[in-house]
């Protein structure tokens, strides 16, 4: 049977034999009542409420475990992850206030106004990007001129954090509320988790509930999700390391079939460029699934399909780096 190597997400992990054990030996309660020790409790030393301070350890933080009409208006993302900031300022849409008609009554102006601005760091679908520290400041510093919050979607925050070596307190301390993802390099198998006001999580966990994401013996998932953080960092420094390494691997080919620019990886993800007509994106995927008598590694290599003619690659604590060093030698061997 051929080896098989999964690259197409760091969602692709299973959990431990650590975090299996903790699922089976939490301790639980209901979850919508607040009862449940392993996620709530902050007595408790195996809470993962508890945990989060030491990545939020701001006073104003409050954590809610996990998370489950808007009218979006889109700023055009440049290939560093960041915006023009002139193009925000033009897409924020001022609180209008009733205008007095000339029947002396209030009419509401029909139109919306811009209540939140997003950001999402690592950039996903740039390739895990990271956003510099002063983009974001200069984002919060607009939005806070006008009244508006910032969110960040920092599903991978920690990669991020680990390679710019900023804590992520520090990354995220003037945004609002920001959201991580424990089953993606954390290695979890479920779960993620928004911080913010004390304010803010009260109504998150009502609109939670509302829309069906109420959790009752939730402990279960937290216990998994408590293993992998005592080790995300050195893992995620390990990921982001041999991520570095397979882009340089890769450019060094010198291929006229797959190219890939080691000074745009950052984090645990790649992207893959097809210059030729004669071999895109879709051919390398198939033949990298493929088995044939005459190659080299007899392995099976999974990764996604990406935006533009491109291919992701991302690299998780699941890979041993001789799984890499055959991911890399079956990619030499279709390109040579």
């Amino acid at each position: 049977m051929a080896r098989e190597i999964d690259l197409r997400s760091d969602s692709v992990t299973k959990p431990t034999p650590a975090m299996r054990e903790a699922m089976k030996n939490a301790v639980v309660g209901d979850d919508m009542y607040k009862e449940d020790p392993t996620n709530w409790k902050r007595k408790s030393p195996v809470c993962l409420e508890r945990r989060m301070p030491s990545l939020f350890p701001q006073e104003r933080w409050e954590i809610l475990l996990p998370l489950g009409g808007l009218h979006v208006s889109c700023v055009r993302t440049q290939e560093d992850g960041t915006f023009n900031l002139e193009e925000l300022k033009e897409k924020i849409r001022p609180r209008i206030p009733h205008i007095r008609s000339s029947s002396k009554m209030d009419v509401e102006y029909p139109e919306p106004s811009t209540a939140l601005i997003c950001l999402e760091n690592p950039h996903n679908i740039l390739g895990g990007r990271i956003l510099p520290i002063s983009f974001i400041q200069q984002v919060c510093s607009l939005a806070g001129s006008n009244g508006i919050p910032v969110h960040m979607d920092g599903a991978r925050i920690i990669n991020a954090s680990v390679q710019c070596g900023v804590p992520v307190h520090e990354i995220v301390k003037d945004c609002a509320s920001v959201m991580m993802c424990l089953s993606k390099g954390v290695g979890a198998p479920i779960g993620s988790v928004v911080a913010g006001s004390k304010h803010f999580i009260e109504r998150v966990h009502k609109y939670r509930k509302a829309l069906g994401g109420g959790m009752r013996q939730a402990g279960v998932m937290a216990a998994a999700a408590l293993v992998g953080l005592k080790s995300a960092e050195e893992r995620m420094r390990t990921d982001n390391q041999r991520t570095k390494k397979l882009a340089q691997d890769i450019h060094d080919l010198q291929s006229n079939l797959v190219t890939c620019d080691p000074d745009l990886v950052e984090t645990n993800m790649l992207l893959l460029q097809f210059p030729s007509p004669d071999f895109t994106s879709q051919d390398f995927v198939k033949r990298m699934t493929q088995v044939k008598k005459g190659d080299n590694e007899q392995v099976i290599v999974k990764a996604s399909l990406w935006f533009k003619n491109r291919v992701r690659c991302v690299l998780h604590s699941d890979l041993t780096q001789e799984d890499v060093d055959c991911a890399m030698k079956k990619i030499r061997d279709i390109v040579s």
